[in-house]
C-alpha cells in the first residue's frame, strides 16, 4: 500500500504494479473501493503482460483518508487527476466502474493526451439528478433542511449532502458532445438494477469520435463480476492494446 499527499494534505491510498509500454488505471463506484474483483482482475492481467497498473481509492473510500459525506464528484475527479499527474507516467487507459465510467469521461475531458482508451464498467455519469429522484419525500426535506441526510439502497446506508448534489450538476459531461478520439468500450449488464441499460447509448450519442463499442451481457448485473464479465474485460484490453 502507497500513499500520494494531496494538496489539502489529505492520503489517497493507491497500489502500483511497474511495468512498460501503456498503463491502466481501475476506478472504482460510489462506496466501493480497490479491492473488488474487477480491480484485482485487471491487476493480474497486467502482472501477467508486464503492464503498468494502478489502483486507487478515493478520498472517503476505502484506505483513503476522510468521510464519504465530506466529498463530492468534483474531489473524486481532483484524486483520479493526482493520480494521472504524480503517480502515472505515459499514456494510460482508464477503466471505470459505475461512478469510476462518470470518473474516467472527466478526466479524459481534462487530460486528452494522456488518456489512450476508456472501458466503463455499467458506467453511471451525470447520476446526480436519477439518485436525488429516487430520495424518498423525508430525505429530500432533510436535504432541504440540513443540507444531509442518510441514504439507503441495495442494503447499504450512508450520508449524502446538498453539496453532493450541487457539484454532480457542475459535472455532467453529457449535456454537450463528448469530445474524444480514442476508443471506448462499455460493457453493462442487462440485468443491472442499478444504472439503466440506456446509459451507453446515452453515451454513445454524444462521443463524438467513431471508435465506441457497447457491448451488452444478457445474464449480468451491475456487478460484472462473474467469470464471463470479467473475461470479457480483459478481452476488451486486449482490443484497445492492439489498436
Amino acid at each position: 500500500m502507497s500513499f500520494y499527499k494531496n494538496k489539502q494534505n489529505h492520503k489517497i491510498a493507491y497500489k502500483s504494479i511497474k511495468g512498460r509500454g501503456l498503463g491502466i488505471i481501475f476506478i472504482h463506484g460510489l462506496n466501493s473501493d480497490m479491492n473488488g474483483a474487477k480491480a484485482l482482475t485487471v491487476e493480474r492481467y497486467a502482472k501477467k503482460n508486464k503492464l503498468n497498473f494502478i489502483r486507487f481509492d478515493c478520498r472517503g473510500h476505502g484506505k483513503s483518508e476522510g468521510k464519504f459525506e465530506e466529498f463530492t464528484i468534483s474531489d473524486w475527479k481532483k484524486d483520479l487527476l493526482d493520480i494521472i499527474d504524480n503517480v502515472a507516467k505515459g499514456p494510460q487507459m482508464l477503466i471505470g466502474s459505475s461512478m469510476g465510467g462518470w470518473l474516467m469521461m472527466l478526466a479524459a475531458k481534462a487530460r486528452p493526451q494522456r488518456i489512450k482508451g476508456l472501458i466503463g464498467l455499467a458506467a453511471a455519469p451525470d447520476f446526480g439528478k436519477d439518485l436525488y429522484n429516487s430520495l424518498n419525500k423525508k430525505n429530500k426535506k432533510e436535504i432541504t433542511t440540513k443540507s444531509i441526510t442518510k441514504y439507503t439502497s441495495c442494503g447499504f446506508s450512508y450520508f449524502i449532502t446538498k453539496k453532493f448534489f450541487i457539484e454532480a450538476e457542475k459535472n455532467r459531461v453529457l449535456k454537450k458532445p463528448f469530445r474524444f478520439t480514442k476508443p471506448i468500450i462499455l460493457i453493462h449488464g442487462l440485468r443491472d438494477n442499478v444504472v439503466k441499460n440506456d446509459i451507453p447509448k446515452k453515451i454513445l450519442k454524444k462521443v463524438t469520435g467513431k471508435n465506441v463499442n457497447i457491448i451488452y451481457l444478457k445474464e449480468s448485473d451491475h456487478r460484472l463480476s462473474s467469470e464471463t464479465d470479467l473475461k470479457m474485460i480483459t478481452q476488451s484490453i486486449d482490443y484497445i492494446r492492439s489498436i
